[in-house]
């Protein structure tokens, strides 16, 4: 079955907010089985929006529509629909009142331009919305049935899952996933490595550059959930082997950063950081998500030379004779911080990120990063492309692969 996703609102077209519903909701779509071939935008204008939806709803067997559900004036979509197919507006007096007690537990009075919320094309079934102040509803366009969900991206995913796919028409074809996340190759490097793996299982192979990483997705179709995820499965292993498992650090939501940390936590290690051209992302990343304080101790943000030498006990003359952009200080400052942070294994980044401050010996985007362990201690060089803010995070990703290499391989 084919399915459109229409997004309504004039800060999408004028490009003042990313249209991130668009995303979500073509690929919660696509993995309950249908093939999802429109993507639109319209602003805020009646005439385009009827246009729009009449072609999109004689095109297709679903459309989700997304804003133009709210209390300003601006706020056109319920009405368009309604002069769309010639009928009047209803108010919904249990949308009223949802409305208002809402309002009311907020401290606000109901305005008329909320109340124009519990307002919708007579014929249309009204979808509650628990997270917000303005309600979806759903009704037949041409041969299409239509879900008109609010733009707040916090709203519709929550009315999606629980309006939305309890009334979708039931689609023969059954979709399961396995997302693969890898870094240290190249977009047209995985593809190359991975032919061959969709005719042998199957399967189809999407690929997403989420720079510095590469995501794959293997994609299984039956008419049996349990077959699908079966086929899908014993592909994600094919790629995993091919590309291995220095490349393939994780599936599913998994960051660089969290997979490093569960092989910390997996051996019981501490890590403490010791950062310059990076000036805390490294740290930034590594406590994203919940859970770091089980594996991070710390970090030292050195930018100057003067704190290099004096919180991480860099020698004066090793900074003299080879600079701060070194092999030898990146090695000295993994092992200062290492003893500073009384951390078990420690990881260190300096570089020159740019745009300014780079020579012909050491240019713009030359970065040394070292990992020390009670072991000894290993360095990497690289010279990364880019602008200042590439370069920065390329580092703090080449430096989160060096450590978790050496925490799966060792020093070798």
């Amino acid at each position: 079955m084919t399915a459109a996703i229409l997004c309504i609102g004039t800060e999408l077209t004028r490009g003042e907010l990313v249209n991130t519903n668009s995303a979500w909701l073509a690929e919660a779509l696509t993995m309950r089985g249908f093939e999802v071939t429109a993507l639109d935008s319209t602003d805020d204008d009646r005439e385009r929006i009827k246009s729009v939806l009449r072609r999109l709803g004689a095109e297709h067997e679903l459309v989700v529509c997304t804003g133009g559900l709210g209390p300003t004036t601006d706020d056109l979509t319920t009405e368009s629909v309604a002069e769309l197919l010639d009928v009047p507006l209803e108010r919904d007096e249990g949308s009223f009142e949802a409305i208002r007690e809402r309002l009311e537990r907020y401290g606000r009075k109901m305005a008329a331009s909320n109340a124009k919320q519990a307002d919708f094309p007579r014929g249309a079934r009204v979808l509650p919305n628990k997270q917000g102040t303005a309600p979806g509803f759903c009704l037949e366009i041409g041969r299409a049935l239509a879900f008109f969900l609010p733009g707040v991206p916090r709203e519709m995913k929550a009315m999606f899952e629980s309006e939305l796919v309890p009334r979708l028409p039931r689609s023969d074809a059954l979709i399961q996933q396995v997302l693969l996340k890898t870094f240290g190759l190249p977009e047209s490097a995985v593809n190359d490595q991975l032919a061959g793996v969709e005719a042998e299982h199957g399967v189809t192979l999407g690929y997403r550059a989420h720079f510095p990483e590469i995501e794959v997705k293997v994609i299984a179709r039956d008419d049996s959930a349990e077959r699908a995820l079966c086929r899908a499965q014993r592909a994600a292993d094919a790629v995993r082997e091919r590309l291995g498992n220095d490349v393939v650090y994780g599936e599913g939501d998994v960051t660089l950063a969290e997979a490093v940390g569960r092989l910390l936590v997996e051996r019981k290690l501490m890590l403490g950081l010791a950062e310059s051209c990076t000036g805390g992302l490294l740290a930034e990343l590594l406590t994203d998500r919940s859970g770091a304080s089980a594996y991070f101790a710390g970090a030292i943000v050195s930018y100057s030379n003067e704190l290099k030498e004096r919180l991480l006990g860099v020698p004066e003359a090793l900074l003299r004779e080879h600079g701060a952009v070194s092999s030898p200080v990146a090695r000295a400052m993994a092992e200062g911080a290492r003893s500073a942070l009384g951390a078990d294994v420690a990881l260190s980044v300096t570089g020159v990120a740019g745009p300014t401050g780079g020579t012909p010996e050491k240019p713009v985007g030359l970065v040394h990063y070292a990992v020390a362990t009670p072991e000894g201690t290993v360095d990497r060089h690289l010279n990364f492309p880019g602008t200042r803010q590439n370069i920065r995070l390329r580092s703090a990703f080449a430096a989160l692969g060096l450590l978790r290499r050496v925490l799966l391989h060792g020093l070798d």
